[in-house]
């Protein structure tokens, strides 16, 4: 039996594993939400979410993963009591990174593309509405999204297809090392310009009434405590196996809680720091930062346009955002290549070059959505918005409450076991005491998750 492929070092596994976790969402969707409930009020309220709830599941994938030396297609089969179906989720957390792959590539073609598109200027002198008509040009644009979308599914496979340590390792170290040096360049550029200090204000003063109340005075503090949970839960992509799979590449050096805790900081840090270079950067432009997708890729270039040296700001922003978005890719890509060399005893090679074709034909209906197919609507959204549907408010909520329940129910693989697991090595130790915590508390929370984001 071939041996398994291990990391080359400690910080791989970590800088890997929180560059799967961090993403978009860490860029548009943490600042605009840390900004809508009130700064820093609502920061405590997530930070709290994402130490009782967030990382002790990512440690629990971990655990699952390094216990059974498989990716999520098999890590059930082995570690399940004999005669349990739990190895059946491992289709559906398959399915879910084959959905998250469906739209991400698309996204990652458009942030490429725009880098080019910014680098050339081709923004400068346009307003708003006019980087909004040239924004949906490209939508409309087929041949173009093609080729950008199809170099994104090239480069991450090419990238994977040299392995574990020599691909997957070392070019995401690199880029997540680039990353974070990106990340201080731009917001120490965000936090000089004229006018930056009221964004910051905006950003990270508290502010407990907009925390408990909207603008119309309507009480919403519970929805607040919702939203700074579900951040906290979908911010480290728990549920679909993307964490387990890095667990089964590394030794029992290290207790997984305390690695756990590396992960989530990494995570937290790019989010929060991504907030430092939008909201000052918005509020010296006067623009509202409070966009969605919309704020990428057409409020920012129109914030580049007004700044001085905005072209070189603008285009290392969007490299910034494609190094995110493929450290993502590749690292997703490497869980679906595992599942296929673990269940079905391929090689290497031969997983990259079927996935190849089939990723990249998955990827034509998002693509398609925004021009040919625009007017197909599935429960009422467009191809990308349902496709981020099934991943975020099904597949992941569900995917974390099966790892919660297989590692502290003894229909599963039991609390004890899951403890030995996670407490190998040295570090941080998970806490024996906090079992009806995760027996009783994690999973109501999980299905609050699940059933509020499944709600019309």
């Amino acid at each position: 039996m071939k041996e398994r492929e291990t990391f080359a070092s400690r910080l791989g596994f970590v800088l890997i594993s929180a560059g799967c976790a961090i993403g978009l969402g860490n860029v548009w969707r943490f600042p605009y939400i840390v900004g809508q409930y009130g700064g820093a009020a609502f920061v405590l309220i997530y930070l709290l979410f994402l130490v009782i709830m967030g990382l002790p599941i990512m440690a629990m994938e971990f655990s699952v993963g390094r216990a059974s030396r498989k990716s999520i297609l098999a890590s059930f089969q082995v570690l399940e009591p004999k005669g349990s179906k739990w190895h059946w989720y491992g289709w559906f957390g398959m399915a879910g990174n084959y959905l998250l792959m469906m739209f991400y590539t698309t996204i990652a073609g458009w942030l490429l593309l725009y880098f080019f598109k910014v680098a050339a200027g081709e923004f400068r002198g346009l307003d708003a509405a006019g980087v909004e008509t040239a924004f949906g040009a490209m939508q409309g644009n087929v041949g173009i999204q093609l080729l950008f979308m199809g170099i994104v599914v090239v480069l991450g496979m090419l990238i994977c297809s040299r392995g574990l340590k020599n691909g997957v390792e070392k070019v995401n170290k690199a880029m997540m090392l680039c990353l974070l040096a990106l990340l201080v360049v731009l917001a120490v550029r965000a936090l000089t310009l004229p006018g930056a200090m009221e964004g910051v204000k905006f950003y990270l003063v508290p502010n407990f009434h907009n925390l408990m109340y909207d603008a119309d005075g309507n009480f919403r503090l519970f929805r607040a405590i919702y939203d700074a949970m579900g951040q906290a839960f979908f911010t480290l992509s728990l549920g679909i196996g993307a964490m387990a799979i890095f667990g089964s590449y590394i030794g029992k050096e290290r207790r997984l809680f305390g690695e756990a805790i590396n992960v989530g900081v990494l995570d937290t840090c790019v989010a929060f720091v991504s907030g430092l270079i939008i909201f000052p950067s918005a509020f010296a432009f006067g623009v509202n930062p409070g966009q969605g997708p919309s704020l990428i890729f057409v409020t920012l270039p129109n914030v580049f346009n007004a700044m001085p040296g905005g072209q070189l700001w603008g285009a290392l922003f969007f490299v910034f955002l494609f190094f995110a978005a493929l450290s993502t890719v590749t690292a997703v890509f490497e869980n679906i290549l595992a599942c296929w060399m673990d269940r079905f005893g391929i090689s290497r090679g031969r997983a990259v070059l079927a996935n190849l074709v089939l990723i990249f034909l998955l990827s034509l209906p998002c693509l398609l959505g925004n021009n040919l197919w625009s007017g197909v609507r599935i429960l009422g959204r467009d191809v990308l918005d349902f496709e981020d549907f099934l991943v975020s408010n099904l597949l992941l909520p569900l995917g974390s409450l099966v790892y919660l329940l297989f590692c502290v129910t003894k229909w599963g693989w039991g609390w004890d076991k899951y403890l030995a697991e996670a407490n190998a090595g040295e570090g941080i130790k998970m806490p024996r005491g906090l079992k009806p915590v995760f027996q009783f508390v994690l999973p109501i929370l999980v299905l609050v998750i699940l059933i509020q984001g499944l709600l019309p």
